[in-house]
């Protein structure tokens, strides 16, 4: 039905007939001429209609926006005088020779000139996808997705695809169910990663693999989260995690010099010891220049226990955020960043202004100066590097509220006080994460997941010190974002039932769950490590946005439902007979609530 694309018209095509198929994004009548700003999904191009034309003149003045429509015509160049700079086709138009409504459209429920609640949007998604931005997005992501095919092709890797209908295992998060009618009582779970089939085809020889696919987690959502998303999934054998990573490396750097035009250059690497202690974030984002500065060998011995109980507990931490320029900060200010930090679970946010850094002790303002001498204060004042105008904000509590709080607060504060450089891009990859985490009841948690491998220890080194051994486990930061996250893997049973074990999983569950897995490990299994990608969370970076619901086609609100399909939704009751499944009289209310 088309010979061109409104988006591709330019000068070179003057003077030729063209067919063009889309959509009335504007018109414009202006008594003796009609101008129809024509829009399809590459662009939008200037359609004149001449009265001469009486047949074409009349059904363009039955148009409105977004019509669908289709206009055959001769493109010619606009007077130098009417050039729209603005538009990519602003050096020619389309005199329209002739015009047909392929379908009208019924008044909008969105307004393309306004801004629209992200409710109405989604309802009506088909009309919010049309708009230009959106448009783009979407291309954007396509393009994405192509270049790591390539990418992965030209580089040794198989596209190989994993089942969707899986066992459940645990994972960090809870599983998708899917009954079985023909196993009633059973039931299937959506995975929500291809871990493990990507681990088996390591051990069945494909040595480089990939799959661009769809996981799922039923967990509580947030802007950059979804219940479906989509993954880069790669797997690989006999490569070291540091060649895994300089692969990796290098297909983001390509990704963003070919779709961007961008040079991230080499990525720096730190520890996740190191991004805890100074940035109070295992992600942290390094275009902003604020860090977190330990203070609690200083405070030990002063008699404020909101202070010195923090830092004489081993479990307690003292830190503080020098904020240049902060001195000017109000009252009101701090109280609302103190309300912020509460958030997190802190009960206050101590704070010192220097007046005048030359005065010492006597240049600094703060409710808590009359509990500190001047040793202190100078001490503080010289390891934060204050000075004159500079404000010093306090965390003091144990260290895991401290290091979620002041961290927190370090990034609201880079924003607030446009510190936070955002006309860079910062990637990073933080390494040597520790193999376990405690959760205070003494129960131990795989801080990646289960399959992950130690760092350089024997199944005996490990049981002997499990809090105390690294993983080999990497993640790939950019602007504040993990965009990806891997590992080397386990790749005997001894060491994997050795980690099952220290998490508390019995002998019974280990083989309910992962005795397929245990079972393979015992038949030469190769040295193999990876690493997925969240393409979802890349696209939105490529983007410039900070909503992942803004890169994906049809994406679910944060309470898991589509307001386009209005799904979830009641199932038939005949289905759910077949499924040998009933809806509790509770559940029923719950569900009407």
């Amino acid at each position: 039905m088309r010979t061109q694309y409104c988006g591709h018209l330019n000068k070179a095509l003057a003077g030729q007939t063209v067919e063009l198929c889309g959509w009335v994004n504007r018109r414009r009548d202006l008594g003796g001429l009609i101008f129809i700003d024509m829009r399809d999904r590459e662009g939008v191009v200037q359609v004149v209609i001449d009265p001469d034309m009486k047949d074409v003149f009349d059904i363009a003045n039955q148009l409105r926006n977004e019509f669908c429509i289709k206009i055959t015509g001769e493109v010619r160049v606009r007077p130098g005088s009417q050039v729209n700079k603005d538009m990519a086709t602003g050096e020619v138009e389309v005199l329209a020779r002739g015009l047909e409504i392929i379908n009208r459209a019924e008044p909008l429920p969105l307004d393309f000139n306004q801004n629209n609640s992200e409710e109405q949007r989604l309802k009506h998604r088909y009309l919010d996808l049309r708009r230009p931005e959106m448009s783009d997005r979407i291309k954007l992501r396509a393009k994405a997705s192509s270049f790591v095919r390539r990418f992965l092709d030209d580089n040794g890797f198989l596209d190989i695809e994993t089942p969707v209908l899986t066992k459940a295992t645990p994972e960090g998060a809870r599983d998708y169910l899917v009954p079985s009618r023909v196993h009633k009582g059973k039931f299937y779970a959506l995975p929500q990663s291809p871990q493990l089939f990507k681990q088996l085809l390591m051990m069945s020889g494909f040595d480089r693999y990939y799959q661009i696919v769809k996981c799922f987690r039923d967990e509580d959502l947030r802007a950059d989260r979804q219940p479906e998303f989509t993954q880069i999934d790669i797997e690989t054998s006999f490569m070291t995690a540091v060649e895994v990573r300089e692969k990796m490396e290098e297909m983001i750097r390509n990704m963003w010099q070919e779709l961007l035009n961008v040079d991230l250059g080499d990525f720096p690497m730190m520890s996740y010891e190191e991004a805890m202690r100074r940035f109070g974030s295992d992600k942290p984002d390094l275009r902003n220049p604020l860090e977190l500065v330990d203070v609690a060998d200083i405070l030990k011995d002063v008699e404020f226990k909101v202070f010195s109980g923090p830092a004489n507990d081993e479990k307690g931490r003292v830190a503080v955020i020098r904020v240049p320029g902060g001195a000017e900060l109000s009252r009101k200010q701090i109280d609302e960043y103190t309300k912020y930090v509460g958030i997190y679970g802190a009960k206050g946010l101590a704070w010192m202004k220097v007046n005048d850094r030359a005065a010492g002790f006597e240049g600094v303002q703060s409710p808590v100066a009359k509990f500190l001498n001047e040793e202190v204060v100078n001490a503080i004042l010289d390891r934060t590097g204050a000075g004159s105008g500079d404000i010093i904000l306090f965390g003091a509590d144990s260290a895991k509220v401290v290091t979620e709080a002041m961290g927190a607060l370090r990034l609201k504060l880079g924003i607030d006080r446009e510190l936070t450089d955002t006309s860079k891009w910062a990637p990073l990859w933080v390494v040597d994460w520790p193999m376990f985490e405690d959760d205070d009841e003494g129960n131990l948690h795989a801080v990646h997941h289960p399959f992950t491998a130690p760092l350089g220890v024997t199944p005996e080194e490990l049981k002997a010190n499990p809090a105390g051994t690294l993983s080999d486990a990497y993640d790939m930061v950019l602007n504040g974002y993990e965009v990806g996250g891997g590992s080397v893997r386990i790749h005997n049973s001894e060491m994997q039932t050795a980690v099952f074990d220290l998490l508390g999983i019995e002998e019974d569950e280990q083989q309910q769950k992962f005795g397929f897995l245990l079972e393979a490990l015992k038949y030469g299994t190769p040295p193999h490590a990876g690493l997925a990608f969240g393409l979802d969370r890349l696209v939105m970076l490529l983007c410039g946005t900070e909503n992942i619901r803004d890169v994906i086609a049809f994406p679910k609100t944060t309470a898991a439902a589509c307001l386009l399909t209005d799904a979830p939704s009641e199932a038939n009751p005949a289905a759910l007979e077949e499924l040998a499944l009933t809806i509790t009289a509770a559940q029923k209310e719950q569900n009407d609530a």
